[in-house]
C-alpha cells in the first residue's frame, strides 16, 4: 500500500462528502482493495459516518474489502464461452496460477475470478486481465497471456 498516494487522494476530497464514491474508486484503483483503517480515514476526511463509507464499499461489486492481487484475471463462464471451451480454459488458468475463483495468491500477483457473460460473446472464450480482453483464448495461449504480467 502506497500511503503517500492514498493520503493524497484523501486530501483531494477532504470536506467533500458527495465525493465519497470518487475517493473510494481512486483508492481501490491504487491499492486494489479498501482496508478498514483507510475507510475510517476517508470517512473522517470527507465528514461522513464510517457506516456510510462501509455501506458504499460493501454494496458495489467494484470495491473489495479483502486484499486483491496486482492483476485481476477474469475467465468468462457465460453460455457462449462455455460452449467454446471455457471450462478447459479455466482449468488451465487455475493450473498456471494455483488459484481457484475468488482467491488471491500469496505474492498478491493475481486474483482469479470467473463470471457470467462479460459481454464479448463473439470473441469467446475470453480472459480479461486488468480490463484488457484476450479473445478466442485457448488453454495453450493462456500461459503466454499470464506470463506477460509481473
Amino acid at each position: 500500500m502506497n500511503s503517500e498516494k492514498i493520503d493524497g487522494i484523501i486530501e483531494k476530497y477532504r470536506g467533500k462528502p458527495g465525493a465519497l464514491i470518487h475517493a473510494l474508486t481512486e483508492i481501490q484503483h491504487e491499492n486494489h482493495w479498501l482496508p478498514k483503517d483507510v475507510l475510517h480515514q476517508v470517512a473522517d476526511a470527507l465528514q461522513v459516518p464510517f457506516s456510510q463509507a462501509m455501506q458504499i464499499a460493501s454494496f458495489y461489486k467494484t470495491f473489495s474489502l479483502t486484499p486483491k492481487g496486482r492483476h485481476e484475471v477474469h475467465v468468462c463462464s457465460g453460455m457462449t464461452c462455455h460452449l467454446r471451451g471455457a471450462a478447459k480454459l479455466m482449468q488451465k488458468v487455475q493450473e498456471i496460477t494455483g488459484l481457484k475463483p475468488g482467491e488471491t495468491d500469496a505474492a498478491a500477483k493475481f486474483t482469479l475470478e470467473n463470471g457470467s457473460c462479460l459481454g464479448s460473446c463473439s470473441i469467446g472464450p475470453e480472459i480479461i486481465v486488468d480490463g484488457k480482453h484476450y479473445g478466442r483464448m485457448t488453454p495453450e495461449k493462456a500461459a503466454d497471456v499470464l506470463n506477460g504480467y509481473e
